[in-house]
């Protein structure tokens, strides 16, 4: 348990939490929304601080990060609970807090991921930033470290602790659910706005890879996608978008994401942006990395079996064009 960040008390002996929009007011002996800070005292504290529901070596193109070390294997934790409530949630055992937990300690976490040659470290499988106390705790020693930082998040920052972690952060892959406000708040309980600010000033600052789950009947029309298409063209069209393939989960029985589907999503997106992926579907396109100037395959994908081809470095060998890759 450590003391958090980011809050205010109130008179009524509540206090205002910060960290995210969300700006729960945490009554005396109460959790807030995250369930990862607690009211104890008068004070707020990240009272499930250092505890782990998973740890596992994984692909980074699992996060989905296909422009960050392609082809090589990251330690992966995650925790319990999140700042969204999704109705379609895929980790949802973790999101309700139903997984078992262990403690870690940031130092331990830095030395397994060097004894297993890790490229770093990715904070994963729930929400990492509602454990802002422990996260910034590893980042910060794993940077030192010579270690990777990466999050999968969902973007649902207030900006003062995002410019506060920014600088540990070397990737980060961010959910955009939907270009729609009323999406977000119907289905995910949350605001759109705060996400869209947060993936503009990351961008700015590491690489970023957006993840949109294209769930049947709701997000899946032309408009939506290319609505959604258009806002990240106009952002920065290198941004690597991911369409992922949504299957009934947790509180949503809408039937899974035709193919149909995904295969108009990668032909909207690829229209305006250079690098559009298709995930969670084995298909013939959205897998390789093809360079947008002479269309040469720099990485080959099928599944997690990567095959690096003409990428050298962050260039095409063929053209010489460089692009946003990672890879030194």
């Amino acid at each position: 348990m450590k003391k958090a960040k980011y809050w205010r008390k109130k008179e009524s002996g509540a206090i205002e939490c910060f960290l995210c929009p969300n700006e729960c007011v945490v009554k005396p002996g109460k959790e807030g929304l995250c369930m990862s800070k607690k009211n104890i005292a008068g004070e707020l504290f990240a009272h499930r601080y250092g505890q782990v529901s998973a740890l596992a070596m994984d692909p980074i193109e699992k996060k989905p990060l296909y422009h960050f070390y392609p082809g090589r294997q990251i330690l992966s934790l995650g925790t319990v609970g999140c700042n969204f409530k999704c109705d379609f949630c895929q980790n949802y055992h973790l999101i309700e807090g139903l997984a078992p937990t262990e403690e870690i300690k940031p130092e331990d976490l830095i030395k397994a991921a060097k004894a297993r040659k890790s490229i770093g470290i990715a904070y994963t499988y729930n929400e990492p930033f509602i454990s802002f106390e422990f996260v910034m705790d590893c980042v910060v020693p794993a940077k030192k470290a010579g270690l990777k930082n990466v999050l999968v998040t969902n973007g649902y920052y207030n900006p003062e602790p995002l410019e506060e972690m920014l600088p540990y952060i070397d990737a980060m892959n961010i959910d955009l659910k939907s270009i729609r406000p009323d999406y977000y708040r119907k289905y995910c309980h949350a605001k759109l706005e705060p996400v869209l600010r947060s993936i503009e000033r990351a961008q700015k600052s590491c690489l970023v890879e957006l993840t949109n789950l294209v769930v049947t009947g709701l997000n899946d029309s032309d408009q939506d996608l290319q609505e959604l298409v258009d806002w990240v063209a106009r952002l920065n069209p290198d941004i690597p978008l991911h369409f992922s393939a949504y299957r009934p989960m947790y509180k949503m029985s809408n039937p899974p994401t035709p193919i149909e589907r995904l295969h108009k999503a990668y032909e909207l997106g690829k229209e305006k942006l250079k690098w559009v992926y298709v995930g969670n579907a084995y298909l013939d396109i959205g897998q390789d990395s093809i360079c947008p100037v002479c269309n040469t395959i720099l990485v080959k994908r099928q599944g997690y079996d990567v095959e690096i081809i003409d990428l050298q470095g962050s260039r095409c060998q063929k053209c010489k064009t460089e692009h946003n890759f990672i890879n030194d």
